[in-house]
């Protein structure tokens, strides 16, 4: 008995390094995997893993707090900081399992590159465009970035539905991929502009808003709008536009014009107004209010919303349905309601857009989009 006593110690320390063995060879391994990924994993997920080596080889945080100016060095400090004492140990696994996830995400994406869509649309590099079972369906692709729209995304977004509305489908969906439905404008679009082109960009973009913004005007077929998770803005105001609006139960809806210095568009101004009533779009269009699925149902804006955990499933099957009736009837019934309303809302685009432009060269503006990403660099 003794002397099994003094075995169960010894047995348990061997086994204590070599797991230990094992996991900075993984840590080590993870490194060299991390330098392969293709795809930018985003500035979060860089934040961890920053703070995960630092631990992993330094231990707890020991470095003197940076100044709150210095947004990079700030945001490193409180990441590695988060992490308490955490000890290297568990510090190096955590890492090499974040590694692993993103080469594990990496990796199905390429397959599924590699193998196309049934469909599926060449020629789009924001979005994936497939047509089937009579649906075109348009899936806004950039869930790395929450899917916000970049110039390119408009032009590819406005090149689908020009597509659509001309083949044989029955219908057109947009939807998003991943948790996101889309974050709206990519504030991107406002970086890296030089002073004497500040003019120059704010007519470009205003153009390029109503050209996007028109398309959804003149489209001459069902427009659905699948809303997969939370929106905010410009693809917020322009589900004003669509036929019918879609929602699991996880999406939000929110329009933060004057957060950001500026004002409505897609038709909001006239179109909130006449589905939610006056007082309900001032809430939302005027002072930033996020309303639930819940919310925006109760007041128009959305058509049903269903259990996440099963709105793919039911959205998909009643879309299916509505593809097989007949087509025809359908565009020339679509354009005939819209025919009442739309020399008005192609106005009210331009007078948004001319508005818009003013917004976008003033100093209240330029100084609530400094702000917030001052304030998106401290989280």
């Amino acid at each position: 008995r003794p002397a099994q006593a003094v075995c169960v110690p010894a047995i348990h320390l061997h086994m204590t390094a070599a797991t230990m063995q094992v996991s900075q060879k993984d840590f080590q391994k993870a490194q060299e995997q991390l330098k392969l990924l293709k795809k930018d994993p985003g500035n979060e997920t860089k934040l961890k893993l920053y703070a995960l080596f630092k631990q992993a080889t330094e231990g707890p945080c020991n470095a003197p707090k940076p100044g709150m100016l210095d947004f990079v060095k700030k945001a490193k400090w409180d990441a590695w900081n988060s992490l308490g004492n955490l000890s290297q140990d568990d510090a190096r696994q955590k890492y090499a399992d974040l590694v692993s996830s993103l080469v594990s995400a990496e990796s199905v994406t390429q397959k599924k590159e590699a193998s196309p869509e049934e469909g599926r649309h060449d020629g789009y590099e924001t979005l994936i465009v497939t047509t089937k079972n009579n649906i075109t369906k348009i899936m806004f692709n950039r869930p790395d970035k929450k899917n916000a729209i970049n110039h390119q995304m408009y032009r590819e977004i406005m090149k689908a539905l020009e597509e659509a509305g001309k083949n044989d489908s029955t219908i057109a969906v947009i939807t998003g991929n991943g948790d996101y439905y889309s974050s709206g404008n990519d504030l991107a679009n406002f970086t890296n502009v030089q002073p004497g082109d500040m003019e120059k960009m704010a007519k470009d973009g205003a153009v390029l808003l109503k050209d996007f913004v028109g398309h959804f005007i003149d489209f001459p077929k069902p427009l659905i709008a699948v809303v997969n998770g939370p929106a905010i803005g410009i693809c917020v105001t322009v589900l004003g536009l669509c036929d019918l609006v879609y929602a699991s139960d996880r999406a939000t809806f929110h329009t933060p014009f004057s957060q950001l210095g500026q004002s409505p568009e897609g038709c909001s101004s006239y179109l909130f107004p006449k589905l939610m009533g006056v007082a309900k779009a001032n809430e939302m269009l005027l002072f930033n209010k996020k309303l639930t699925a819940a919310e925006a149902c109760a007041q128009g804006l959305v058509t049903e919303v269903f259990p996440d955990s099963s709105f793919q499933k039911e959205v998909w099957a009643r879309l299916e349905a509505y593809a097989n009736l007949p087509k025809n009837s359908l565009a020339v019934s679509k354009q005939l309601l819209r025919s009442m309303e739309k020399e008005k809302l192609h106005a009210v685009n331009s007078r948004e857009c001319e508005v818009l432009t003013e917004r976008w060269l003033s100093d209240e503006c330029i100084n609530a989009i400094v702000s917030f990403f001052q304030r998106k660099s401290k989280l």
